[in-house]
């Protein structure tokens, strides 16, 4: 007997971050709102009431752009542009500041909505999930069109779950597999909803950009347009053996079946993280010694942050390291890996402060990261219930050496 078709449905928010500022400032509905500006960019109260908001206009800095909102993208800015490129595109776009805690809070309730209909899911991010559709009620015991009509239905009702709990909207794409199910997420965007199957891959897939599949990097693309290739019906048309020559075994092999669709992979509802970790761009570029206060504070808030996140997911880690990002654009990193596994911030400062020591910091600092892995759940890895954790009182300044002056 031939098993049950799978059902696999990609959620993508949209324009997630800049979406919750709109619920926030619903003023701004329908105006260009880029979202990637620092606390200054707060909007200011009015003595009437009403607030004024920063424009791009008025922007100097280093930030890039996390997100923006439709109207602002149609006018050529998107997320990983730097603030005065964008600038330059759509000078009168609002420009706020990121929040993440509240991204991160409604990050949690829609993915607590779309459980209450359809509980396997496969987290793949702050605003994006995968969904095993194909044991759902009302999909696993139809047959035929009443099938999709099943599908379809049950995508709506997470959908409509979604916003009631969020205020927000999403785009889901349904299809067998979860190659697919991402590209037909992005089809009808925003809002949208897009069930596909294998015979809707011609007419729907094909006529895509390669690009378009997960996958297929601004490099690949690149070799790919260069060979003639520039549609995933192209590439589909490509023979194994060819795009093996010219790409390598695995990798050309995993191209000609993601062009025809094919992807067996299945919907993981739990995965232990590699690492866990905290950065932070500046607004400009800070020396180890003449802005040393500044770099202290700022080192001490990751490394905060860092251990709240560890405590809050139930995580400790043996390997501490830092990032650091230059004003010529040159990352370097460095780690340390200790006898036993910390979660408090003290110990991973303290850790993280020894890299510091091992790199030559004679250029300014673009970029600041503290990232803790070889990670362990913390009941085990430090020999306590969970919940029962004593917090350590912080370190004096002068016991935690960090930029030298």
């Amino acid at each position: 007997m031939a098993a049950a078709p799978r059902w696999i449905a990609h959620l993508d928010m949209d324009a997630f971050y800049a979406s919750v500022e709109l619920l926030r400032y619903p003023e701004l509905r329908g105006l260009p709102v880029v979202i990637g500006g620092g606390r200054r960019h707060q909007p200011v109260v009015n003595a009437d009431g009403t607030r004024a908001f920063a424009t791009l206009r008025d922007y100097q800095g280093r930030g890039v752009i996390t997100t923006a909102t439709y109207p602002a993208r149609d006018l050529g800015v998107h997320s990983g542009m730097g603030l005065m490129k964008a600038a330059q595109r759509a000078p009168d776009a609002v420009l706020l500041p990121v929040d993440f805690d509240e991204y991160r809070r409604y990050s949690r309730l829609f993915k607590a909505a779309v459980v209450e209909v359809a509980p396997l899911i496969e987290d793949r991010g702050i605003d994006e999930i995968y969904v095993d559709l194909s044991a759902v009620p009302g999909i696993d015991d139809a047959v035929g069109h009443d099938r999709l009509g099943g599908v379809r239905a049950v995508a709506q009702e997470i959908k409509n779950s979604v916003r009631r709990a969020t205020g927000l909207t999403c785009s889901i794409g349904v299809t067998p597999n979860k190659l697919l199910s991402k590209i037909a997420s992005e089809l009808d965007k925003p809002d949208g909803l897009t069930v596909l199957t294998a015979a809707d891959i011609p007419t729907r897939v094909w006529p895509l950009p390669a690009r378009r599949i997960n996958g297929i990097g601004p490099k690949a693309a690149a070799r790919l347009e260069a060979l003639g290739v520039r549609t995933i019906g192209e590439l589909a048309a490509c023979e194994r053996g060819w795009l093996v020559e010219h790409f390598g075994r695995s990798y050309g092999a995993w191209l000609a079946d993601a062009a025809r669709g094919i992807d067996d992979r299945p919907v993981v509802t739990h995965s232990e993280p590699v690492s866990i970790s905290r950065e932070t761009t500046f607004e400009r570029n800070l020396h180890a010694v003449r802005d040393r206060a500044v770099l202290g504070r700022v080192f001490t808030m990751l490394c905060e942050r860092l251990a709240t996140d560890l405590e809050r997911k139930g995580y400790a880690g043996r390997t501490v390291g830092i990032k650091l990002r230059f004003d010529d654009f040159r990352t370097v990193t460095r780690d340390a890996t200790l006898p036993a596994a910390v979660q408090q911030a003290q110990a991973l400062r303290r850790a993280a402060g020894q890299c510091l020591k091992r790199v030559d910091l004679s250029r300014p600092i673009r970029l600041l990261g503290v990232r803790v892995a070889a990670l362990q759940r913390a009941g085990t890895a430090l020999g306590q219930t969970p919940g029962r954790r004593d917090r350590a009182a912080p370190a004096p300044a002068e016991e935690l050496p960090l930029f030298p002056g």
